[in-house]
């Protein structure tokens, strides 16, 4: 396992109390960054500090982020435990439904555009703007081969997912002077508990899909992640990252 110094630096992982989020947090804490975590679960936040805290110094912090001013007060309460914000990994999500498009539910289609989407402007906005200012930063959003693909009756996760690729390219043009290197992964499906919210149909689906024949696993997504936000990558941004088991085409 290749390993990266984050002596002195410090890391907001949003969904970091499970899945791909808990994962990377392991990962950066094995470098020694300081981690704090933000999702919305307050009993899985108290369970994964609990676990993580014997690798080094972890922080929590509750927050939904499709509240913009929720967010705001997120970053304000992070920034009283950290003396910079040099770290983001956005992994914050939900599926969402499945169903037709020509069926799908206008509420649900929001609720996903408003978590999946409009939360990952709120977070990358409200954290990239310390970043500017302290003139470097890491960013990585956890996209999704959805967002390149369009999967059947999945439309609003794909939906959102394909915008969170334009807005990572987007945001790593405009910071591409100010040593901030802004970058998506877009992982195949993996067995986390993001898949309790999907149909065994939809799953079933997304695994015919991977020529692995296998989902990724947490720990290749964190191995990923550590290098791209680590200060060996000093030029790659507004890019996107396969880890689809050879699914994608472009």
């Amino acid at each position: 396992m290749n390993h990266y110094d984050f002596q002195g630096r410090s890391a907001v992982i949003t969904g970091g109390a499970q899945g791909f989020g808990y994962a990377i947090a392991e990962r950066l804490l094995q470098g020694k960054a300081k981690v704090v975590l933000w999702d919305l679960d307050d009993a899985m936040l108290a369970e994964a500090r609990a676990r993580l805290e014997p690798l080094g110094h972890v922080e929590t912090v509750s927050v939904d982020i499709a509240d913009q001013a929720a967010v705001v007060r997120a970053m304000e309460a992070t920034e009283k435990v950290t003396q910079s914000v040099d770290i983001l990994v956005h992994s914050a999500g939900i599926a969402g439904q499945n169903a037709l498009v020509a069926d799908y539910s206008p509420e649900e289609w929001q609720r996903v555009i408003n978590i999946d989407l409009n939360g990952a402007f709120y977070v990358n906005q409200v954290v990239v703007q310390r970043m500017i200012a302290q003139n470097y930063g890491r960013i990585v959003n956890i996209a999704s081969i959805a967002g390149k693909e369009g999967n059947p009756t999945a439309s609003a996760y794909s939906a959102a997912k394909a915008g969170l690729i334009a807005l990572t390219k987007s945001l790593g043009k405009e910071t591409a002077t100010k040593n901030i290197a802004v970058n998506a992964i877009t992982p195949a499906a993996a067995q986390t508990r993001i898949l309790e919210q999907v149909s065994q149909q939809h799953i079933d689906y997304m695994l015919s899909k991977i020529p692995r024949g296998r989902f990724v696993k947490v720990d290749e997504i964190a191995a990923m992640v550590a290098w791209l936000v680590s200060e060996e990558n000093s030029f790659t941004t507004a890019s996107v990252f396969d880890l689809s088991g050879g699914r994608a085409t472009y």
